[in-house]
Order: structure tokens, then sequence, then C-alpha cells
């Protein structure tokens, strides 16, 4: 039962992609084609280094593995000629104009002929006898049997051609656009230096930042309210060496040091919970995100597995992740429904967290996701935001646990 329920869905995803593949191999025609008419302005390293990212782009968002972005051009001259990232980008100049044509042309066939069996065989009537449409190898409509026949035959025909070649040609175009542009092993290797870099000065002005504001949370706050209390204490003990008797001066000052200490208490509890949460301590990263997803404002599933013995650092970064990422939810996507996955395979913890909103989600926006990519880099993890407008929206991190 289980297999009949689940056919029509892969069925369903099977046309979504053929429509996908089909786009794609159609604006990868358009592409080769404009590629060749304006390849002068392309040879420019600055205008080669935007068409290839375009590319790179769609290629990514095919085979669902998005590219990270990549910084501007800023060398001039024999610098910006002398790149190894503009080499790559003038070499897909050709390699798309030949590829794009190649794999492009039969989907447009394809598609063009599905259109003429679908639009303009029922109104053969209309045209005259020397430009009636023609089906498969040249055979005129010339009757209501023939169109009733071979329009559907053909239509028939090139869907299924469609549903078979469709996806796997438009991943074989995408696999050579990102095989010609992708980094060497030594350039991925100084771009992950490079990365780990700057997560790293992040890192260190956002301890610094931190440092600061417990420093200032707990002068200003904290302190002042036990040095109020110290010196509440002090004059009550001065008050009982001088006048034992004055038992409802001391009696107030006694209460005013007491609400004092509960309240020196309460501020000092907020700031240790912005360090480090207490429910993690209290109920580990399971009891912690059941509580941060029941208490969330829309319907949110939590499935977690087996994660074993997770570092503290990864357990906070994961709960004020998904804290964020919910939040997010709740404030700008119009989710009806959301859910969070966590899971572990090695030494690799995952989580994806999901929702059914309005999607367009883009941490340069300033909606909490920037914050989450800088946690996570921080410790060598990885961060994909997949919000296409409409929706929905899938954030998957991965962090390291060994």
């Amino acid at each position: 039962m289980g297999a009949q329920k689940g056919h029509p869905v892969t069925s369903g995803r099977r046309w979504v992609q053929v429509w996908r593949g089909g786009v794609y191999l159609l604006g990868s025609l358009a592409s080769g084609i404009a590629t060749v008419l304006v390849l002068p302005l392309l040879c420019h390293p600055r205008f080669a280094r935007r068409w290839a990212d375009r590319h790179r782009d769609r290629a990514g968002r095919l085979l669902g593995t998005p590219s990270a972005s990549r910084p501007a051009l800023r060398a001039t001259g024999r610098r910006a000629w002398a790149d190894p990232t503009t080499r790559r980008d003038l070499l897909w100049l050709p390699v798309n104009a030949m590829t794009g044509v190649a794999l492009g042309l039969p989907a447009l066939l394809c598609a063009g002929n599905v259109l003429l069996a679908t639009i303009a065989t029922p109104l053969w009537w209309a045209f005259r006898l020397e430009d009636r449409p023609r089906l498969f190898i040249d055979i005129p409509v010339t009757g209501w049997a023939t169109a009733l026949t071979l329009g559907p035959l053909q239509i028939l025909l090139l869907a299924a051609l469609a549903y078979l070649v469709f996806p796997p040609i438009a991943r074989a175009h995408a696999r050579i656009c990102l095989g010609v542009l992708s980094h060497s092993t030594v350039e991925q290797l100084a771009d992950r230096v490079a990365v780990l870099t700057r997560t790293r000065a992040d890192v260190l002005d956002a301890h610094g930042a931190e440092l600061r504001r417990i420093e200032r949370d707990l002068h200003d706050g904290t302190q002042a309210r036990l040095v109020a209390i110290a010196m509440r204490l002090a004059v009550a003990r001065q008050a009982l060496s001088d006048n034992p008797r004055d038992e409802q001066f001391v009696e107030g000052l006694l209460r005013d040091a007491h609400e004092g200490t509960e309240e020196a208490m309460t501020e000092l509890r907020e700031v240790i919970r912005t360090v480090y949460p207490p429910i993690l301590a209290d109920r580990g990263l399971d009891g912690a995100l059941t509580a941060v997803t029941a208490r969330c404002g829309v319907p949110t599933r939590l499935d977690i597995g087996d994660l074993g013995r997770v570092p503290a650092a990864v357990e906070a970064v994961v709960y004020f992740a998904v804290a964020e990422a919910l939040t997010n939810v709740v404030r700008h996507s119009h989710a009806t429904a959301a859910g969070v996955g966590v899971s572990r395979t090695a030494d690799r913890l995952s989580v994806m967290i999901t929702d059914n909103g309005t999607g367009g989600a883009d941490d340069r926006r300033g909606t909490g996701l920037a914050g989450i990519r800088r946690r996570v880099l921080a410790l060598d993890g990885t961060v994909d935001v997949d919000s296409p407008a409409g929706g929905p929206t899938t954030i998957t991190m991965e962090l390291l646990c060994g």
C-alpha cells in the first residue's frame, strides 16, 4: 500500500523535474546563442565573471547544490587577466556556446512539435492546403482522421521522450557548467582558509562585544544592586549597634536588602541565560528543542534522532539557530506549518528547518539569517538556504561534533 500511495507523488515530482529540465535547456539554448552574438563584449573579465556567475547559480539550483557567491572581481589590467578564476570564466564562453546550442536545440524541437501538434493540428482546416501542419515524417494533416490519430500520438511520444531525456540532459549540462567553473583543489583550500580567517575575525569581534555586554550588564545592573544591598546591610548593622530598639527601621532595611537580592539574582540569571541557556544544561538538546518548537507561534513538528554526545558549543549554536529560524517563520513567512529535523551521521550533525510560507528569505535583509550563518561558520559548519519566491523555505545546517 505504501508503494502505491507513493507512486503518484514520485511521478508528480518527475514531471516537475521534466518541466524544470525543459526550461533549463531552453534557457541554455538562448544563453548559448546570446554568447555567440555578444562574445567580444563578454570577453572582458568583469562581464565574463557576471555571465559565469549567472550560469553557476542556474546550474546549482537545478542540481540542488547552490554555489556560494563569489566576490566581485577587483583586480584590473594584467592581474585580472591572470586570475585563474578569470581563465575559467573565459573558458566557459565557448563551452557554453557549444553545449547550450547542442543540448538545448533538441529540447526546442521537442517542445515546438508538441506545441504544433497541440494548437495547429486541431485547426488544420483553417490553413491553406500547402500550409497545413505536418506530423512525424512529413505527413500532412488532410482530414480529421489524421488530426485525431497522429496528433495525440505525436504529443504522447514527444512527452514520453521529454519525460525520459530532459532531466538527465539538463543535469549533464549543469554538471559541465559547474565542472568548468569550479575551483581547483588548491583554490578550494585557499578559499576555505579565507573563509575560516574571516569567520575567526568575526568570532573574535563578536566575542569581544559579548564580553563587553556581559561586563556592562553585570556592572550597571547586578553589581549596582549588590552594592546597594551591602550598604543597606551596613546601615542596618550600624543601627542595631547604635539603637538596638529601632526594630522598625532595621526591618525596612532588611526587607529592601532581601528584595534587592532577589532582583539581583534575576538579573544574574538573565545574563547567564544569554551565555549558555540553562535549559540545555537541565534538559539537553532534545528537551531544549522540544521547548522551542512547542512555544513557536506556528505548529511545528520536531524530528530528532539519536545524537549521542554533542559538544556544548554545538548544542548552543543549534539551539540559538533553531530559535532564531522559528522566530523568522512566525514574523516573516506567513506559514501555517513548520518542521525541525535533527540527525547525526558519524561526526556530522545535520539540522533542517522548513516552513510552507511565502519564501523569499534572504540573509541580506536582516531577518536573522546572517546571524545564524555567522554562528555556524564559526564552528566550521555550513548553511544552505533554499527559499524561492512563493516558498517553501528550507534551511539546512551541518556542524562537526566529533
